[in-house]
């Protein structure tokens, strides 16, 4: 199985950099088996019936992004040196892991100032990754890195503008309660409420599970035989409620649809004992061709990267001709592309989960 089986050629200008307005009125794919239906995600409603759950990640991304600057004292005076830092995940020492640039600017002991509030010591550099541990914490943390933070907006957003204050919200889910993310479950971003509330009047169902998005899903896969990438690991929990819910769902004939290949990656984790069950810990699992989902039933997710994981992910549910297929009739109706792109729902061949009108 090679790299170059989930490639695909994409236009540079189908790579959205703003979300649809309102949320819920992005498009959507729906390729149940192998038909392909052109809808919005308010159309969920007609794919959807009551029984089904869809399983919602409820991480909430920090403003991850900081510019601050390195103060060293002198025989010649203070110097000062503009720094750049991306926050990845906190450890367990108290310190958080970030990609500090220029890191050859700075010393292990020395400060980085983020405004009036906010400081960090630079305590350890491993691997390329800097230990910053802050001078504050908890919620005094949360509210000066509110303050002084940006959205941790994906690479191919970042080269063709700044975040602002819009992506504070943008780049957030309406559900999102743990902090911890640095990039967002962003199939998840096209649910409002009022879309929420339609679905629950029908008898859809939700639970919600926690994967803490990191940076390294971001990260290109470098081999050419994609069943040896090695995965980033991410923290994840299936609380006792969710698995309940979710073996209730599976035990009464419903669908379980993970919101978000993070949902999916989770509750897959969580079974591979061939139940699910609570879980709680770091999952590095790769999902490729030939995958044996044991909690999925469909997927809803956004429109990926060539070449990237997550490609291959969609590819083991539905097939590698289907995505190939999806993709390219994606690309030629003009699609948004990416994470704030628009949407696919995908159902795979044998399972009836619609009810469409048109059908």
């Amino acid at each position: 199985m090679k790299l170059s089986d989930f490639d695909f050629d994409l236009p540079e200008h189908l790579i959205a950099t703003r979300p649809a307005n309102p949320r819920s009125s992005a498009r959507l794919l729906v390729a149940n088996g192998d038909a392909l239906t052109d809808a919005h995600v308010t159309d969920l409603v007609d794919w959807l019936r009551p029984g089904d759950l869809l399983v919602l990640n409820d991480t909430k991304v920090i403003p991850a992004r900081l510019s601050g600057a390195r103060h060293r004292c002198g025989p010649q005076g203070d110097t000062a040196a503009k720094m750049e830092v991306t926050l990845l995940e906190p450890r367990a020492d108290g310190t958080w892991a970030a990609l500090l640039k220029p890191l050859k600017k700075i010393r292990v002991g020395e400060d980085i100032r983020f405004g009036a509030t906010l400081s960090a010591k630079l305590t350890d550099v491993q691997d390329g990754q800097a230990h910053l541990l802050f001078n504050l914490s908890g919620d005094d943390f949360d509210a000066a890195l509110a303050q002084a933070g940006a959205m941790p907006l994906p690479p191919y957003i970042a080269a063709k503008r700044p975040a602002d204050a819009q992506d504070k919200e943008d780049y957030q889910t309406v559900w999102a309660r743990h902090s911890g993310a640095v990039a967002a479950p962003t199939a998840s971003l096209h649910f409002d409420q009022p879309l929420l509330d339609r679905l629950a009047a029908m008898g859809v169902g939700f639970t919600h599970v926690t994967l803490h998005v990191g940076a390294g899903t971001f990260l290109p896969v470098k081999v050419d035989d994609v069943t040896t990438h090695k995965m980033h690991a991410e923290w994840g929990r299936v609380s006792d409620e969710a698995a309940a819910r979710i073996a209730e769902t599976k035990a009464a004939g419903g669908r379980v649809i993970p919101v978000g290949t993070t949902a999916l990656r989770l509750i897959e984790s969580a079974a591979r004992s061939g139940a699910i069950g609570p879980w709680e810990g770091e999952t590095d699992i790769f999902i490729y061709p030939g995958f044996t989902f044991r909690v999925a039933d469909a997927l809803m997710t956004n429109f990926h990267l060539p070449k990237s994981t997550l490609m291959m992910l969609v590819s083991a549910l539905m097939g590698q001709q289907a995505v190939r297929d999806i993709y390219t009739h994606a690309v030629t109706q003009g699609y948004r592309f990416f994470s704030y792109g628009d949407a696919s729902l995908l159902i795979p061949g044998g399972t009836k989960l619609a009810q469409n009108p048109e059908q």
